[in-house]
């Protein structure tokens, strides 16, 4: 049962990690990808849903992004979606598609992403640790009902803290590579 308890924390950490590479591949430096609006998420039909099930996304050029939603109804919702999000994006539409320039990134656009990357990896560690919490609020419990020995209990947070350890180790690797290709001109 405790094994369990470390192989689900494994998993999750896993998760965040992957959650965190996801959205680092949205964040496109040097020129249009269309994975750079999968975080964007629209209200469509009374629920928010990705972009990317509403509409074709596509890079025809390479500084530009063009959303296709297949209802036509729903471009000025796709347009005011792409502006609302955290990407700094300012798109354009003409009743059919959503245009999206992707601008040459100035010096102060670069350290403003950087800033942006800095913060998902953060929230990437604080939900690492948010595991690393629970995990050790069950062994503490489990521990104190008696259904663990104390030192099995020590062994246990100790392998918790190594699982731990390597996640957030993961998301500064990811953090150090992302920022090195943002910054590089």
């Amino acid at each position: 049962m405790v094994n369990r308890q470390l192989a689900e924390a494994e998993e999750r950490m896993k998760k965040a990690v992957e959650s965190l590479r996801r959205e680092y591949a949205g964040i496109r430096t040097g020129k249009a990808s269309p994975a750079l609006l999968d975080t964007v998420k629209v209200e469509a039909y009374g629920q928010l849903v990705p972009l990317n099930q509403v509409g074709t996304v596509s890079a025809p050029e390479v500084r530009l992004l063009v959303v296709q939603p297949w209802d036509k109804s729903l471009v000025k919702v796709v347009s005011r979606a792409i502006q609302q999000s955290d990407l700094g994006r300012n798109p354009t539409d003409d009743g059919v598609v959503v245009r999206v320039p992707i601008p040459t990134l100035t010096e102060e656009r670069r350290k403003d992403m950087v800033k942006l990357v800095a913060k998902f990896a953060e929230e990437g560690r604080v939900h690492v640790r948010q595991i690393r919490h629970d995990v050790l609020h069950v062994l503490k419990k489990q521990e104190k009902d008696g259904e663990i020995p104390e030192d099995e209990g020590k062994r246990l947070e100790a392998e918790t803290q190594k699982l731990t350890d390597r996640a957030i180790a993961m998301v500064d690797e990811l953090l150090k590579k992302k920022t090195a290709e943002i910054m590089e001109v």
